[in-house]
């Protein structure tokens, strides 16, 4: 897949609980998920729905149930959505928004540290 579509926040915690437990039935979903969002069955199942029509899962039946597993990594979800927020939120500029989280975001020296080091890396 070569463009990633855009994911809903809700779709988000649907897709991050198939990431980490994939193969995995509607029921586990549904039963996951409720304690943290509290979404009936039928909202869970829509967004399956519609994360099927994205492209982004897929499911096989065995038996009577559904399993889902994810056809797009994690990362590469991440990644287009870093893509997306630096262009919406920064107008591209990725100067400006490393400057604001370094002035908004409390850092420890070991943070400090491994930002150096990898910028030292990206130099290279």
């Amino acid at each position: 897949m070569n463009e990633i579509p855009k994911i809903s926040d809700s779709e988000w915690e649907i897709m991050k609980c198939i990431w980490a437990n994939y193969p995995i039935t509607t029921n586990e979903i549904i039963d996951k998920l409720f304690a943290k969002t509290q979404w009936k069955p039928t909202t869970v199942k829509t967004m399956l729905s519609r994360l099927v029509k994205k492209q982004v899962i897929d499911y096989k039946k065995v038996n009577r149930t559904f399993e889902y597993f994810p056809l797009v990594a994690e990362e590469d979800c991440m990644r287009a959505e870093s893509k997306s927020f630096l262009s919406k939120v920064y107008n591209g500029a990725l100067n400006t928004m490393l400057a604001s989280f370094i002035e908004e975001e409390e850092m420890t020296d070991d943070d400090i540290e491994e930002l150096k080091r990898m910028l030292d890396m990206k130099k290279k």
